[in-house]
């Protein structure tokens, strides 16, 4: 043990202090949210609700699972996540691999090449007008499609494979009379299950929480995804439509409609909320080992 000077300690306390400080940033409006979505209505109208729950009650939730909208959302939207992050996964594997080999020829051009999609695109008119006039406009495939790959998430796997799996094993599979699909499926991705789960975190949350894409390329509300309901419920004003239902005045639509705000965030992040905990730690290391080396 170090024996610690006063400098050490000070550093330790003031440390301390801005990350409690920056944990109360973080965690203040997830408990404020959650608290609101089970608080009565009007504690929320006269902003009694600042932390803990006033009036505890599920209504809102109730009203939210009646809502078809948003559970025809809901199923869209984890159509679209786990559709689109297996893509995005493979396209990803099938890119970065061949270009994190040395005896990959052309491989520096080609990663040039992808480098330059990243600062040089033909814009949101010219995508447009290629996804109507491959036919996919309206359908599902123009939400996964047209962002089927990140470069940068290219250069990251390239990079892990590059560092953290050794080519002298690829060298001795290739002796061994191993192919490269084979060395791929049974020497690389075993080795790569770090970085895999960080790919597969950034393509579903990218996936969880797009709208954009819909707004542009979708015009049957019945494919709108979870996201696209509730930028309705939160920007357009909305919330009257979901409780018209009940026979009760308009302050107590207001007071419902208030409600069903917090309820609808709750219900729309919850799934990544539990997620992330669960491979947290293969998370944590494939950022550690997957990020660029000088």
């Amino acid at each position: 043990m170090f024996r610690q000077t006063a400098s050490d300690k000070a550093f330790q306390v003031v440390n301390t202090v801005f990350l409690i400080l920056i944990l109360g940033m973080v965690l203040y409006p997830l408990i404020f949210v959650l608290s609101a979505s089970v608080s009565e209505p009007e504690f929320l109208l006269k902003g009694d609700v600042w932390l803990l729950p006033k009036g505890f009650t599920l209504d809102s939730y109730r009203r939210v699972f009646r809502n078809q909208d948003i559970l025809r959302g809901y199923t869209n939207t984890i159509k679209y996540t786990v559709l689109g992050t297996g893509i995005n996964v493979l396209m990803t594997i099938a890119a970065a691999y061949p270009l994190s080999r040395k005896d990959f020829y052309g491989r520096n051009l080609i990663t040039g090449m992808f480098v330059f999609t990243m600062f040089f695109s033909g814009g949101l008119i010219p995508r447009f007008l290629l996804v109507r006039d491959l036919g996919l406009y309206n359908s599902m495939w123009a939400l996964i499609l047209p962002g089927a790959v990140s470069v940068w998430n290219i250069t990251i796997m390239r990079t892990f494979f590059q560092t953290s799996v050794p080519y002298e094993i690829q060298e001795a599979a290739m002796i061994d009379g191993c192919s490269n699909l084979k060395i791929l499926s049974n020497i690389v991705l075993p080795l790569s299950v770090p970085i895999i789960t960080v790919m597969i975190m950034y393509y579903s949350v990218g996936h969880w929480n797009a709208y954009f894409n819909a707004l542009i390329y979708l015009t049957d509300r019945a494919k709108y995804p979870l996201q696209v309901i509730l930028r309705e419920i939160l920007i357009q004003d909305n919330m009257g439509e979901m409780a018209s239902f009940v026979d009760e005045g308009i302050i107590r639509q207001m007071m419902l409609a208030e409600g069903l705000k917090y309820a609808v965030v709750v219900v729309a992040n919850l799934p990544v909320l539990m997620i992330y905990p669960i491979i947290q730690k293969h998370f944590t290391k494939g950022m550690m080992v997957g990020g660029l080396k000088g």
